[in-house]
């Protein structure tokens, strides 16, 4: 079978094929075609993107091929973040299981994949592993989610284990990052567990060169229910926790929100050197006003790029590849929209 021949020709096929032929996975993780985590300028080889024929909304036709300029947007990311099920989370909007129907989920994953200038994806083990059958992840980042212990609504979601990928699993599979959740309250001792955790994670990343994007958030509990703060001194110091963890922040990247005033974004982004990158949240109804958030903090020099899911996978008009084509014109150089 030959790299662009996916294992699972359609989403249908992958139950069959998880059955009968589990080793297909790591067969299919050996094939797959990789590339570095950032382009640059001068990359030469073109962003040839495939689309399964399994997409929803407008875009590309069925089984036809894409091509996006490796330059479009060079030393920056545009990845989708899919792994908001592995913890409970299922709801886009008011829509309880929006993401709960596994076919359709992937079905729009592919089809925001196959967009030009989308440079990878964020997942639990399982949906990449229907994305690595789909033949989805050729020439893509794949980035595995880490910590989805600490599930949505639970008392313990702050002790949040890493029961997703371990270091070795992403290197013995060829992904090429990792993702942690870090959510601090000083009123749950279980953060602390999880701050340990995550510093040791980060040791162990490095330790094998992987890049581990941390997500860190000050948090609390209002009437039972987790809430992020997402005010500037939150955030500001949010970030001064997660720079600071483990032995090293060499391959330490930032997953970051924008701030509840975008003014201040700035002035937070000053409070570390390393990478980061814009986390999407729970936008509602109004995508238009994320993508101006968006578009302000991606001219900071610290910021390099967008790890958006729901909003872009579950947009309110459908449209999945219009909202997603929007997302990535916020990157390239020049386009202030």
């Amino acid at each position: 079978m030959s790299p662009a021949t996916p294992a699972a020709p359609s989403v249908h096929d992958l139950v069959r094929l998880r059955a009968e032929h589990p080793e297909a996975v790591a067969e299919a993780a050996a094939r797959r075609k990789r590339r570095p985590l950032l382009r640059t300028a001068d990359a030469s080889a073109p962003d040839l993107n495939t689309n399964t024929g399994t997409g929803t909304g407008s875009g590309t036709a069925p089984g036809r091929r894409t091509t996006g300029s490796a330059t479009d947007h060079p030393g920056r990311l545009m990845i989708i973040a899919a792994d908001h099920p592995a913890r409970g989370a299922l709801a886009v909007g008011d829509r309880a299981l929006a993401m709960a129907n596994r076919f359709e989920l992937l079905q729009r994953l592919c089809l925001a994949l196959s967009r030009p200038g989308v440079d990878g994806v964020l997942a639990s083990a399982d949906v990449l592993e229907d994305l690595l059958l789909l033949g989805a992840l050729e020439d893509k980042v794949v980035m595995g989610s880490m910590n989805r212990g600490g599930l949505a609504g639970a008392a313990f979601e702050l002790d949040d284990r890493f029961t997703g990928h371990r270091p070795e699993d992403l290197v013995r599979h060829g992904f090429d990052a990792g993702k942690l959740l870090l959510r601090i309250d000083h009123e749950d001792p279980g953060s602390l567990d999880t701050l340990h955790a995550a510093a040791r994670t980060i040791d162990a990343m490095a330790a094998l060169r992987l890049p581990v994007f941390v997500e860190p958030f000050l948090c609390r509990r209002v009437d039972g229910r987790l809430r992020n703060e997402l005010d500037a001194a939150a955030v500001a110091t949010s970030i001064a926790i997660a720079s600071g963890l483990g032995g090293t922040s060499a391959y330490t990247w930032l997953k970051v929100p924008v701030t509840e005033e975008p003014e201040d974004m700035a002035r937070v982004m000053e409070t570390s050197t390393l990478p980061a990158v814009l986390l999407g949240g729970e936008v509602g109804d109004d995508l238009d006003g994320a993508y101006k958030k968006w578009r302000e903090a991606l001219r900071l020099p610290t910021v390099r790029g967008l790890v958006v899911g729901r909003s872009l996978l579950y947009p309110v008009d459908g449209d999945v590849a219009g909202a997603v084509d929007t997302a990535v014109s916020l990157l390239q150089p020049g386009r202030d929209g």
